[in-house]
């Protein structure tokens, strides 16, 4: 059953998702060469926890830690470890907060450093794909028409790999509600969008092949081609004439930006969707 929200319930989201949002501002503050993953887990933690809020993913379906951190070649669902982080790598930050019982989600991917160019490229275009996905979340379209967007710019017009075993989802009092929000699909398909569906649409791109398998630990999901992907996850909800962006990345491309061990994707915050 989908659960529409009702404007105060969008308020109290949009409050978790804004922690969510400085809370990764936190973390593209610290990334560098030599820091651990593990590091970056414990750092998100104490800020969500200082903020009064409690991590939505720590503990959900027996996930050990307060962030997915995904490096290089492993999509979603990353554990924290005692590896370093290097220059070159890129790294998928994904944490949510429950914060006066609503739920906020928000992803960001950062690049350390110089990385190839077709990588610079898989960031920019996965960006970009989640506002233009964004762009259709509005009242009277399909979820069909914000899963067609993403994968026409991604699969059909830079023939990289869209993942179909993880999708989006419905937000709220959950961290996993209905809708399920797929990033391939037809337009005009699915169910019809109403005003007051707060979704989480999450582009995952591969540079290769769609394929992934899940690694050892029962959690990380890995490209099957061992090549870099990328993940931007904003939540949102559904309006009339436009989506009401619930996160943020201003403060994380200002930290990003401040930060001179990483690479900018270069699309602007909260970009304007009608621009793209």
């Amino acid at each position: 059953m989908i659960y529409y929200k009702t404007h105060d319930e969008i308020e109290q989201i949009r409050k978790s998702n804004l922690l969510v949002s400085a809370c990764i501002a936190e973390l593209a503050k610290i990334i560098k060469p030599g820091i651990t993953t593990m590091q970056l887990d414990q750092v998100a933690e104490t800020f969500i926890r200082d903020h009064g809020a409690e991590p939505a993913f720590k503990g959900y379906k027996g996930f050990p830690y307060t962030c997915c951190l995904s490096v290089n070649a492993a999509v979603v669902h990353g554990f924290a470890t005692d590896d370093e982080l290097k220059e070159g790598d890129i790294i998928s930050v994904d944490t949510g907060v429950v914060l006066n019982g609503f739920v906020g989600d928000s992803a960001y991917t950062f690049a350390l450093g110089e990385i190839p160019n077709e990588v610079q490229q898989l960031l920019r275009v996965t960006k970009e794909s989640l506002y233009l996905g964004i762009k259709k979340a509005t009242v009277g379209n399909r979820i069909g028409d914000i899963a067609w967007a993403i994968q026409e710019h991604t699969e059909k017009k830079h023939g990289y790999g869209v993942v179909r075993e993880l999708t989006g989802h419905g937000v709220g009092k959950k961290l996993h509600e209905e809708p399920e929000v797929p990033n391939y699909g037809k337009r005009g398909s699915g169910i019809k969008l109403q005003d007051g569906l707060v979704i989480a649409i999450e582009p995952m791109i591969n540079l290769g092949k769609k394929d992934v398998f899940c690694a050892d630990d029962g959690w990380t999901i890995v490209t099957s081609d061992g090549k870099p992907s990328a993940h931007f996850e904003h939540s949102i909800a559904v309006r009339k004439g436009k989506a009401d962006i619930l996160s943020s990345f201003k403060p994380i491309e200002e930290a990003e930006r401040l930060n001179p061990n990483l690479f900018s994707a270069n699309v602007p915050a909260d970009a304007p969707v009608a621009a793209l």
